[in-house]
């Protein structure tokens, strides 16, 4: 299997089933962050696919200082943000979960211990949807995407420093949404 630079390279160079094989590889990561981003699986789905034509588009300009995903998720990011903006914030949890959908079901648990997993999944997504944007951003990419304090930094464009400031500030208020989600189901 060729790396991200050849496919880039061959993808230049007007094969474009090898930009396919980029977004196959890449497709299901960016939509997972995206949907803790924008609240919703099909505003997901939207985001992901404009970033995907942005980053078909503008492929000339990448120069590969980073990596292809972190350059794509800076597209994404900006796209995101553009289409929160534009959008009304969630009101109703049961409104938000409806959007989300649930979570997946194993097939060993009993079926009071899922009920118990999806009331605290919607809790939880309840309480990022209360974020800021930018303790959001981080928290997402740290938490549930899985990136390196480097990474996100170049993804946001900001200093590391920056980066483990606003994730620990985000980590706080998450906790605090979450206790006040808590407190009014009592």
């Amino acid at each position: 299997m060729k790396d991200d630079a050849q496919l880039i390279d061959a993808t230049l160079a007007g094969e474009s089933a090898a930009f396919g094989t980029l977004v196959t590889k890449y497709q299901d990561r960016l939509y997972n962050t995206l949907v803790h981003l924008v609240g919703s699986r099909e505003d997901a789905r939207d985001v992901a696919q404009d970033a995907f034509v942005q980053a078909f588009v503008k492929l000339d300009r990448f120069r590969g200082a980073s990596a292809f995903y972190t350059w794509l998720y800076r597209i994404a990011f900006n796209l995101a943000m553009s289409h929160r903006r534009r959008k009304k914030p969630t009101t109703s949890l049961d409104e938000a979960r409806e959007r989300t959908g649930d979570e997946p079901i194993e097939d060993n648990c009993d079926p009071g211990g899922q009920l118990q997993r999806d009331e605290q999944a919607t809790q939880v997504r309840a309480a990022l949807a209360r974020l800021s944007d930018e303790h959001r951003v981080v928290l997402v990419l740290r938490e549930i995407d899985g990136c390196r304090y480097d990474a996100i930094a170049e993804i946001l464009d900001l200093p590391v420093g920056t980066v483990r400031s606003r994730l620990f500030r985000a980590r706080i208020q998450l906790r605090d949404e979450l206790k006040q989600i808590l407190q009014e189901e009592l």
